[in-house]
């Protein structure tokens, strides 16, 4: 397992990513993300981007780490409650702390392209060791 906080300004997409390149990760389940975010932009199931302006709560947040790719889903509130959520983009800075498990599993994670869908999609092989 894979335990980390991320400070104030890092970028939540990009450091998921980072954390995969450092720690040579070849699969990777979040289990646990919380904390708060400056703002979030998200990409909306019709696959355009959207901004939320913060300060924001991280609510949920579930996705899979690949060898080439980070796909989370994440659901933020403002500070009235109203909850809003899609797919991480980068430009998500952190406000005051994100807090991250990810669980690691014996087995390796793609993103491949999907001619059906458009999108780089999840595919699982065994692990090569």
């Amino acid at each position: 397992m894979i335990v980390k906080r991320l400070v104030p300004g890092q970028d939540l997409k990009k450091s998921l990513e980072e954390i995969r390149d450092n720690k040579g990760l070849k699969s990777g389940v979040i289990l646990c993300l919380v904390g708060s975010l400056d703002e979030a932009v998200l990409r909306m199931a019709d696959g355009n981007k959207k901004t939320i302006n913060g300060p924001l709560e991280i609510v949920s947040a579930t996705g899979t780490i690949a060898t080439n790719g980070v796909h989370l889903h994440l659901a933020v509130a403002d500070s009235q409650g109203n909850v809003r959520g899609g797919h991480l983009m980068r430009g998500c800075p952190v406000y005051t702390t994100v807090e991250i498990c990810i669980s690691c599993p014996d087995m390796v994670f793609k993103r491949v392209n999907d001619p059906e869908t458009g999108y780089r999609e999840l595919e699982i092989f065994p692990s090569s060791t």
